[in-house]
């Protein structure tokens, strides 16, 4: 990492804290009050909302864990949660941002006050609470850590993965608590603008790599069928017709249906439950919009967002593909260290094969032999007319020295004893060869390294990427603290100046627990982490999105039948993972997002019979509590259009 890396990386941190504390000022005067600190005094422009929603968004998550996911057998499908995104944000823009500004609330549990009872407020500020600190603080510092270990290491610094999350951590920590939502929307601008161009530059020198690279250096995508085809598809001339041939069937937004991961049919219903919940409900994306300065300027913001979202899946997914194609050895490396670690830390297995006989030895090798190369393969064979290529003994076992591929095969027999969730393609992925979460490290490290300047540039960008998320992340958790838990239930005569107070300690303690607790995400039972974050929140999204819409569509029904489906979820989502795998003669799903829909459609159904049970004597109204102009945006409503044609266009080009 040369001088002027350090300068550039250096210098970026320290102009993005600069202009977001300027910006900020009134947030930490002592004029500022709660709407200052925890909404930007309302006075956000549409530029700076669409922006920031984006920097608020894309991080590690995203440029890590839908990178990674791409590189699996999962392919290009995963960029459905960009391009469905953009045609949700045009959805909340012209449904429920009215309603939400209308009201004046700072946080989205506190519509639940307006519409159902205070009971619906709280469990829905308790469930928020725990995703938002539990699951999206701890899986975004721990995505942001894994590729600036890797990107550190590159550049000689050896710094292990718990130091990497308590610098993200306090990094973000420190202007959240001082300068409130003025801060981060400030911050994610200049964030934000270097999050698009170093992802387009990290996608250009990923393209003119494989361009380059001599064909018995790259390798075809998992999915790809084995039939001795790889030389003719690694010879073919010209970076993008290379890439769609040794990556031909990835190239698909359409999954088979027994996929676990994202079958076509939770196109259908299942995945717009996380994006509608998501880019609609979840406080840390919108609180941006809850602070514009006028529903014109909110729609405007979130269209402009929307066709940003149309570009991320080019500057994240295709590099993904293209990681595998050059690095797969590398991924295959960091796999197996993972695998000895995780082993050796929990101390089930010694270091040296002493103590096991002749007889054991034989039988672990033949049960490795056995789930690595027989029933995976043989039963996604049966499934698939293209076979998945999960080979551990083939990549790297032979390699290894004989005390590690003890360690391999004792670990793939305690798989084997634990038993697994899911179906055959979740068993090819807990002994699958490769850490495909490596694969922005190593793109960034082997690219763009010794190119002056570059690599600083894009680690600062990367950097500034995991830290505006993880400031959305903290801002969001400490407002639902300060605003719906601490000012109903511990103190109920706040001051304006102690609900800051609060929320600034709050995020002190937030960002210590996801610090303690996102080291522990490294553990290759976790799946990687894009799965980690989507599939907890599918325990509350159903729920919170049916207590939403029913509640708009609906305005008769009782305050219990809120609390009713918000209670539900949990409960019947955990019945479809955990239950057993038929009911009735029918199997139930085994894919996240199928699980979704069915937790959303049987509670719609349950609030259906209880609102015509029981009503209320009149309609439910949504009273003004803001100043600010409601006059919708026309320009907004002709832009959100384009924005849903164009990703019409795209799905039935990789259809």
């Amino acid at each position: 990492m040369g001088i002027v890396d350090i300068v550039v990386f250096v210098g970026f941190v320290a102009l993005v804290m600069a202009v977001g504390l300027w910006k900020s000022k009134s947030a930490h005067s002592e004029e500022g009050g709660a709407a200052d600190y925890f909404l930007a005094g309302r006075g956000l422009k549409w530029w700076l909302i669409g922006v920031s929603l984006i920097a608020a968004n894309i991080s590690a998550e995203q440029f890590v864990g839908m990178s990674g996911a791409a590189a699996q057998d999962i392919g290009i499908a995963v960029a459905s949660y960009e391009w469905m995104a953009a045609v949700t944000l045009v959805i909340v823009g012209f449904t429920f941002l009215p309603y939400f500004l209308k009201t004046g609330i700072y946080t989205i549990p506190g519509f639940l006050e307006h519409r159902y009872n205070k009971a619906a407020k709280s469990i829905m500020a308790v469930f928020m609470m725990v995703l938002l600190v539990g699951v999206s603080l701890c899986g975004v510092i721990y995505a942001g850590a894994l590729p600036m270990r890797e990107l550190l290491a590159a550049a000689g610094f050896s710094i292990p993965l718990a130091a990497c999350c308590w610098i993200m951590g306090g990094l973000a920590a420190a202007y959240v608590a001082t300068g409130g939502l003025k801060a981060c929307a400030w911050a994610d601008l200049i964030q934000g603008v270097a999050l698009l161009i170093g992802g387009a530059l990290i996608a250009y020198f990923a393209f003119q790599a494989l361009g380059l690279a001599a064909p018995e250096e790259l390798v075809q995508g998992i999915g790809a069928v084995e039939s001795g085809t790889q030389q003719d598809a690694t010879a073919v001339v010209g970076e993008w017709a290379r890439f769609k041939a040794l990556n031909a069937d990835k190239l698909h937004m359409f999954l088979p249906d027994w996929h676990s991961y994202l079958p076509w049919t939770a196109l259908l219903i299942g995945l717009w439950i996380p994006n509608l919940y998501y880019w609609g409900l979840n406080q840390y994306i919108t609180q941006r919009t809850l602070g514009s300065s006028s529903l014109a300027e909110g729609q405007k913001g979130i269209v402009f967002a929307a066709a940003l979202k149309l570009l991320i899946p080019f500057i994240v997914v295709f590099p993904g593909l293209i990681a595998f194609n050059l690095f797969s050895t590398d991924m295959a490396d960091r796999a197996a260290s993972d695998h000895i670690a995780a082993l050796e830390d929990r101390a089930k297995i010694k270091a040296s094969p002493a103590g096991y006989s002749a007889e054991q030895m034989a039988a672990l090798n033949a049960l490795n032999k056995e789930v690595a190369d027989g029933m995976i393969k043989d039963e996604l064979r049966k499934r698939a007319p293209r076979p998945a290529l999960f080979s551990p003994t083939d990549r790297w076992i032979n390699a290894r020295p004989p005390e590690q591929v003890n360690l391999l095969n004792d670990y793939n027999a305690l798989v084997m004893e634990a038993g697994f969730d899911g179906d055959a393609n979740e068993q090819a992925k807990a002994v699958c060869a490769y850490k495909t979460d490596a694969a922005l490290g190593l793109l960034v490290s082997k690219l763009c390294m010794g190119k002056t300047g570059l690599f600083g540039f894009i680690a600062a960008a990367l950097l500034g990427a995991i830290v505006s998320s993880l400031a959305a992340v903290l801002n969001a958790a400490s407002t639902i603290f300060a605003m719906d838990i601490y000012r109903d239930y511990l103190n109920r005569k706040a001051t304006q100046k102690q609900l800051v107070g609060v929320g600034r300690i709050s995020v002190g303690v937030f960002v210590v627990i996801g610090c303690v607790v996102a080291p522990l995400l490294d553990r290759p039972s976790f799946g990687g982490v894009f799965k980690y974050i989507q599939e907890f929140q599918g325990f509350v999204s159903p729920g919170v999105l049916a207590v939403f819409v029913f509640g708009l569509l609906n305005r008769t029904a009782t305050g219990a039948t809120g609390v009713t489906g918000l209670l539900l979820s949990p409960v019947i989502f955990g019945f479809l993972k955990w239950g057993p795998e038929k009911l009735g003669g029918i199997v139930l799903p085994s894919d996240m997002n199928n699980r979704m829909a069915i937790s959303l459609v049987v509670i719609l159904m349950v609030m259906t019979v209880m609102g015509l049970v029981k009503r209320l004597p009149k309609p439910v109204e949504f009273a003004s509590g803001t100043k600010i102009d409601l006059r919708p945006s026309k320009g907004a409503r002709i832009g959100g259009l384009c924005v849903v044609l164009v990703t019409a266009v795209l799905y039935v080009i990789f259809r």
